[in-house]
């Protein structure tokens, strides 16, 4: 997860979560379409085990908010949540001309693909927990990683995929399994300041939210000086993508790959409208 080597207008890089999210249903192939040619450098999943023991793109433990469906993903099975509409909640767009997919999308689906896509763009896989199949989520994880080639990179830096959890024990068990994958701790400050969780679990980069980012700027040189990237979540305003640039952030994930790629290449000058996002 190296920037050393981008252009300093690059940084930091803009990770799409849940693709496009805010201009297209999350987790959807429309999603993270419009992402990658808004020019994402990354792409940000959260990963859920279906009753049959498929990895599912859906942030939720419920399916309620973002399809036509009702009851928790780990009930059902990958073929009863494909019969579920994934997009008319999010309501009101239209395709421009991309993929227009809205569908269940399985993790499977999603690295084929963006590993098709024109240039390499990182993965960022967030397995989700507590949820009933523990371990099992990793390494389901792991050996689809391992069938696409991704889980022994020559290199952290070079890596097309990154695991993440809120879950130190998960992120324990991708280090301990796949130690050249590149990992984040997610998670408050107290995880970095107090007891050094990323330390002991060897996480390769911690993620505070912005809040906690604004609240505690010194993680940013801490982890640095630890050997460790810096991945903050949900950076979707302004005067925020300013901030993590100016204090040194590597990565950021946004719902608005797109408009936040463009505020980095233009420097972050110009205009910017009353609710401080810039026109």
């Amino acid at each position: 997860m190296s920037t050393a080597d981008a252009p300093l207008v690059e940084r930091p890089f803009v990770v799409a979560h849940r693709g496009a999210s805010a201009e297209r249903p999350e987790h959807t192939l429309a999603a993270y379409d419009l992402a990658l040619r808004e020019g994402a450098d990354g792409v940000e999943c959260d990963v859920r085990l279906t009753r049959d023991g498929h990895l599912v793109c859906v942030h939720d433990r419920k399916v309620d908010r973002t399809s036509s469906g009702t009851g928790l993903v780990s009930d059902l099975t990958l073929a009863e949540l494909r019969e579920f509409d994934w997009g008319a909640w999010h309501g009101g767009w239209r395709s421009d001309g991309g993929i227009a997919d809205t569908g269940l999308l399985t993790l499977h689906d999603l690295l084929n693909f963006v590993l098709d896509f024109n240039r390499p763009v990182k993965v960022f896989i967030e397995t989700k927990h507590p949820v009933r199949f523990g371990a099992l989520v990793e390494n389901k994880v792991l050996g689809l990683l391992h069938r696409f080639g991704l889980a022994s990179p020559r290199s952290a830096d070079l890596s097309r995929a990154v695991v993440m959890s809120f879950s130190a024990a998960a992120v324990w068990r991708i280090r301990r399994a796949a130690p050249l994958l590149p990992t984040v701790l997610l998670g408050d400050a107290s995880r970095y300041l107090g007891g050094g969780a990323a330390t002991t679990v060897g996480a390769t980069a911690v993620g505070p939210s912005i809040a906690t980012l604004r609240e505690h700027p010194e993680l940013v040189d801490r982890a640095a000086a630890q050997g460790r990237a810096m991945y903050c979540w949900t950076v979707d305003h302004y005067e925020d993508v300013e901030f993590c640039r100016s204090v040194g952030v590597g990565w950021i994930a946004t719902n608005h790959p797109g408009r936040t790629k463009a505020w980095l290449q233009n420097g972050l000058t110009g205009p910017r409208c009353g609710n401080g996002e810039q026109s």
